[in-house]
């Protein structure tokens, strides 16, 4: 027997096993053996080798658990360098890489040492999350680079096509044929995001976009004042930002923003009055949320600016307090927001920017000075799950883009864990056609350990499985005041959707009621 094996072995018969208990296990096998600790990556390896069915220690070795601990798993992939549309003095440009994207980031290496193929890139992050434990079985793919709407639609449409042949582990002739196949496959997409501008979203792209399966657009929105867009060369205005994301939200599409205090042009008091806007004036409110403040990059045309004196970014400090108090005072509850800070590696940031890790520090400094923030990401359930605690249904009501939306959560009592999530949409002009006289259901998730379809062993450490999802779903059919209800589904949960009585029409999924 390995030590691998004797330290998976001695574990396996372990009560109350804990990650402080996988390290004593290890330091005592490995002193027995005189050997320093093996990864964890090592010891995944010998549980599958002996062919255990210990979903509890498995989950347990997991590296980096919190990638499936929103209860799917997500993959990055990036598109091929194209010419830009864009002009916009903040963003860096290097040859080789997708403009606003630097060869020294992850997701770019891994991008470049597939040779941008969208197969490659997914296959080697599929066998990454294997073999640290993680399973595959539900997937949110996405599709970032420059912006995907200028793309040809060939490529973009070879692009998905060829990313549905990697989750299925098999060739297909059409995109439509690769759709069909996930919705039975082993490695199933439920959630398909690109990032787009907002002036390139029109009722066309909307209909492209469903074509390909896409469920969530990222908007780079960056500012929501026209003065800062121009002084930035951004190449649209705010008036494009409204449109699309009503045209979006009418679609059923989930909105994300990318938003940039720090431009030049702005201030401080400017850009928190900015996210104040965002949440409170219907024009915009949108579902998911990424702050980026601005960092100054040798690779863009804002360093001669910055060397010439005539931009002075905010320190780390005041981007922190910006972060700090929009996340006290401005997140609402039906927010998600993703990303505090660009993950740009710090050799690469001459000004402008903050600690990769400033998101776990602003959280720290939250829990000592007792203050939280109430979006959904700081709200997950997580690895907290508790069987034993009281879940409550609770429903936030808002006007957004023209429509109502309606938020119905299962929640503690105290609106510090969520379960599950949907999002209900009674649109004001809704398109395309199939969506006419009928209620969306825009998102649908529940959060906690992600785990695998059909083998759910370990259900008492997630919510997962227990049918909140389906609780969820018909409280909105009771809620819907129209006689049908549609789905902008994944491609790969349309199953799931089948099974509660809606049916397949024009990409959308729908229900009589």
């Amino acid at each position: 027997m390995t030590p691998e094996e004797k330290i998976v072995s001695k574990l396996s018969k372990t009560d109350n096993r804990t990650r402080e208990t996988v390290d004593k296990v290890k330091r005592e096998v490995c002193k027995e053996y005189g050997i320093d600790c093996p990864p964890n990556i090592k010891l995944i390896e010998a549980y599958r080798d002996m062919k255990l069915n210990d979903k509890e220690l498995e989950a347990l070795l997991r590296i980096r658990p919190v990638r499936s601990l929103s209860g799917v798993v997500n993959i990055s992939i990036l598109t091929k360098p194209f010419e830009c549309p864009g002009e916009c003095i903040y963003c860096p440009s290097q040859e080789g890489s997708p403009k606003s994207y630097l060869d020294n980031e992850p997701a770019v290496m891994r991008a470049r040492l597939n040779d941008y193929d969208p197969k490659r890139q997914i296959e080697n992050r599929l066998e990454s999350l294997h073999m640290t434990g993680h399973p595959t079985d539900k997937i949110e793919l996405r599709i970032v680079g420059e912006t995907w709407s200028h793309y040809k639609k060939e490529y973009r449409e070879e692009f998905i096509k060829d990313s549905f042949d990697a989750l299925n582990q098999k060739e297909s002739k059409t995109l439509k044929e690769a759709q069909a196949i996930n919705e039975r496959a082993k490695h199933k997409m439920v959630c398909l995001s690109i990032e787009t501008r907002p002036d390139f979203i029109d009722k066309k792209e909307i209909e492209h976009l469903r074509k390909l399966g896409v469920t969530m657009v990222e908007l780079g929105v960056q500012s929501i004042y026209d003065d800062v867009l121009i002084k930035n060369k951004r190449g649209h205005t705010v008036k494009s930002t409204v449109l699309a994301t009503k045209l979006l939200k009418d679609a059923g599409f989930k909105v994300c923003y990318q938003i940039m205090p720090n431009l030049p042009g702005s201030t401080i008091e400017k850009d928190l009055a900015m996210l104040e806007i965002i949440f409170s004036d219907e024009r915009f409110k949108p579902d998911f949320f990424k702050l980026y403040p601005c960092m100054v990059l040798k690779e863009a045309p804002l360093y001669e600016d910055y060397l010439k004196g005539k931009y002075l970014p905010y320190t780390e400090k005041e981007i922190e307090n910006i972060i700090i108090q929009a996340k006290k005072e401005i997140f609402p509850y039906w927010v998600r927001v993703q990303r505090v800070i660009r993950d740009i590696p710090s050799q690469s940031v001459i000004a402008g920017g903050g600690s990769s890790n400033l998101r776990e520090l602003i959280e720290k400094k939250a829990d000592k000075e007792g203050w939280s923030c109430k979006c959904i990401r700081c709200r997950e359930v997580g690895k907290d799950y508790d069987p034993k605690e009281k879940i409550k249904l609770f429903e936030e009501k808002y006007r957004s883009s023209g429509g109502t939306e309606i938020v119905l959560t299962f929640e503690n009592e105290q609106r510090t864990k969520l379960f599950s999530l949907l999002r209900l949409r009674i649109p004001s002009d809704p398109y395309p056609e199939v969506l006419e006289n009928t209620s969306i259901i825009r998102e649908i998730h529940t959060y906690g350990e992600q785990l695998q379809i059909k083998k759910n062993k370990i259900m008492e450490k997630s919510p997962q499985h227990k049918g909140l999802g389906k609780k969820l779903i018909r409280e909105a059919e009771k809620r819907a005041p129209t006689d049908t209800i549609s789905v902008i589904s994944g491609v790969g949960a349309r199953g799931y959707w089948k099974k509660n009585g809606y049916f397949l029409k024009d990409s959308y999924m729908l229900k009589n009621i």
